[in-house]
C-alpha cells in the first residue's frame, strides 16, 4: 500500500507540470532550466551513490547489464526514434508523429519510475524515500515536457493534460506489476539506476549546460548536495 501512496503523489507531479502549460502561456526560460539543473544534481547523486551500489549487491553478476539495458532503451525511445524532443518548454512548431514518439518514450520512463519506487521500497524504507524524492522532483518537468510538445503539435490543452495523466498512470501501472511480479522486482533498481542515470545525466543536464552565469551550475551542484544530506540525515 505504501508504494501505491508514494506512486500516486509521484504520479500526480505529471498533471502539475501540465497543468502549468495548459493554465498558463509562457513560462519564463531561466526558471524552467534552475529547476531542471536541480533535479539533475539530485538524480544523478541518488542513482550513483544509492541505486547503483544497491542494484549491483541484489542483482549480482546480471545487474550491470540490467542498468545498461535501462540506460538504452531511454536513449532508444527518447532520442534514436524521435527527431526532436527535450524536457522543458517547447518552443517550436513540432509534428504529431514527434508528440506521439515523445509520449511513448515518456511512458517506458514513468514505467520504470513506478517500478523504481516499489523495488526501492522492497530492499527498505530508506532507500525507497530517497528514490521516490529523485522521481518526485522530476515528475513536473515530464509533464510541462509532454504538455508542451503536444500543444505544440496543435493539439488541444485538453489533450495536453491527458497525456500527462497518462504519464502518471503508467507510474501505477510499474509500481502494481512490480509487486505482481518477482523478476521485475528483482530486476527494477538495476533497471531504475540505468533510467536515472540516463535522465540526469543525457536529458537534464544538457538543458543548462552551457548556459551563461553561475545560477545552473550552483542549482546542479545543490541538488548533488540535498541528495547527499538526505542520504547522510536517512542513513542516521
Amino acid at each position: 500500500m505504501t508504494s501505491v501512496l508514494y506512486a500516486v503523489v509521484a504520479a500526480a507531479g505529471n498533471v502539475v507540470g501540465a497543468a502549468a502549460i495548459t493554465a498558463r502561456p509562457k513560462w519564463a526560460p531561466r526558471t524552467l532550466e534552475l529547476q531542471l539543473a536541480l533535479s539533475a544534481g539530485f538524480l544523478v547523486a541518488v542513482s550513483l551513490t544509492e541505486l547503483l551500489p544497491e542494484a549491483l549487491l541484489a542483482g549480482g553478476p546480471p545487474a550491470p547489464v540490467i542498468i545498461l539495458l535501462g540506460f538504452l532503451l531511454v536513449h532508444l525511445t527518447q532520442h534514436a526514434l524521435v527527431g526532436h524532443f527535450h524536457f522543458g518548454e517547447e518552443t517550436h512548431i513540432v509534428g504529431r508523429e514527434v508528440g506521439n514518439a515523445a509520449l511513448v518514450g515518456l511512458l517506458l520512463h514513468t514505467f520504470v519510475d513506478g517500478v523504481a519506487i516499489a523495488s526501492a521500497l522492497h530492499v527498505g524504507p530508506d532507500l525507497g524515500i530517497l528514490v521516490f524524492g529523485a522521481i518526485l522532483l522530476h515528475k513536473v518537468p515530464e509533464g510541462l515536457a509532454i504538455a508542451s510538445l503536444w500543444v505544440a503539435s496543435g493539439r488541444t490543452r485538453r489533450a495536453a493534460l491527458g497525456a500527462a495523466t497518462a504519464l502518471g498512470v503508467a507510474t501505477l501501472v510499474g509500481v502494481a506489476l512490480t509487486e505482481w511480479l518477482d523478476p521485475l522486482r528483482q530486476a527494477g533498481l538495476a533497471l531504475s539506476a540505468g533510467v536515472t542515470l540516463y535522465v540526469g545525466a543525457s536529458n537534464l543536464i544538457p538543458e543548462f549546460q552551457g548556459k551563461s552565469g553561475w545560477g545552473h551550475n550552483v542549482a546542479f551542484f545543490v541538488g548533488c548536495g540535498i541528495a547527499l544530506i538526505l542520504r547522510t540525515l536517512i542513513a542516521t
